[in-house]
């Protein structure tokens, strides 16, 4: 066990405060996060990371099924914090510089 809970984070949009849609992240054991109102910036970082996912895994008619999307999307997200490095965080890969700060 890591210590997180999964979390999706999105906007105020009335469906993502719909009590159906709150009830299967219940379901689900995800916690729910929003951005504040009218506050852009919240999702900034999130839609840098999703902007690269995006281009760099290709439009998602190139995969025969769901489940090649996901793993795709699963080797990508690996890809991503453990071997990318990025020059915002010094020059090391996501999960590096999170176990310098927490080290």
């Amino acid at each position: 066990h890591t210590g997180y809970q999964l979390t999706l984070h999105t906007d105020q949009g009335w469906h993502y405060q719909h009590r159906a849609w709150r009830k299967l992240l219940r379901q689900g054991n995800i916690r729910q996060s929003m951005s504040h109102r009218a506050t852009c910036l919240d999702n900034a970082a999130c839609e840098t990371v999703f902007s690269k996912l995006k281009a760099e895994i290709g439009p998602d008619t190139s995969y025969r099924n769901q489940e090649e999307l996901s793993q795709a999307i699963n080797e990508w997200i690996h890809f991503y914090n453990e071997r990318r490095i990025q020059t915002k965080l010094g020059n090391q890969t996501p999960l590096q510089y999170e176990q310098n700060l927490v080290a």
